[in-house]
């Protein structure tokens, strides 16, 4: 039996919303964040050494970090429909928007929300003018450009079409709903953007997503990095 060891508001989610979308059955075993650091709790530790989400666990098998569990799934239960076939233009870009996921767009959203942490957090009087304005200089010289020019890039691609890996919508557009979601919560994405919000919009209203949600629990934006 496949167990997705789910931590609220994470990148596990995504993995909620594959299974869906494949039809397989599959466990939850449920761990709540720290209200207090936003992290994952120790017990994750249990599973997986870096104690993070997600990890799925079957028959045996451990596998961990969102792109690996996707390919595991895949690799053992799609019949086509949610990658594109082999020596395909289409598999390049599936294979492209799947890391791209992890590896350009979500450091830089993370850096977003430590600066934005930094700047609102506790302290003295006359260290939070200091803290504040590193965490300003710092945002506006790297964070915020960089962050703007892979939306804009990503807005640009869904000109070509509909879906990150082409006409079909496919595994890679659920690798980038964490980040774009992300994005849409506390990195200004906007109506700016049709295209991607209009891509939120579709996903949105998949019923596998659907069920995902109902099935995994509330779902906001507040977490960090796990």
């Amino acid at each position: 039996m496949i167990t997705v060891h789910h931590l609220n508001n994470s990148r596990s989610q995504r993995v909620l919303w594959l299974l869906e979308e494949l039809g397989l059955e599959y466990a939850l075993q449920f761990y709540q964040r720290d209200p207090r650091t936003l992290l994952a709790p120790p017990e994750l530790k249990a599973i997986h050494p870096l104690g993070k989400s997600p990890v799925l666990t079957d028959d045996g098998i451990t596998v961990a970090e969102s792109g690996a569990i996707i390919e595991y799934l895949l690799d053992r239960h799609d019949a086509g429909q949610l990658r594109p076939p082999a020596g395909t233009p289409e598999r390049l870009r599936f294979t492209y928007w799947l890391h791209f996921a992890e590896g350009s767009a979500m450091p830089q959203l993370l850096l977003k929300l430590v600066l934005d942490r930094i700047r609102n957090a506790p302290a003295p009087f006359f260290v939070r003018p200091i803290a504040r304005a590193i965490a300003d200089k710092v945002g506006k010289a790297t964070v915020q450009p960089n962050l703007a020019a892979q939306l804009d890039f990503m807005e640009a691609e869904l000109a070509r079409d509909p879906w990150f890996a082409g006409t079909a919508f496919s595994a890679a557009d659920i690798q980038m709903s964490f980040p774009i979601e992300a994005a849409a919560a506390r990195a200004g994405l906007d109506a700016s953007r049709p295209r991607l919000m209009d891509w939120l919009a579709r996903i949105r209203a998949r019923p596998a997503y659907v069920r995902a949600v109902a099935r995994g629990g509330p779902y906001s934006m507040v977490g960090g990095n796990d």
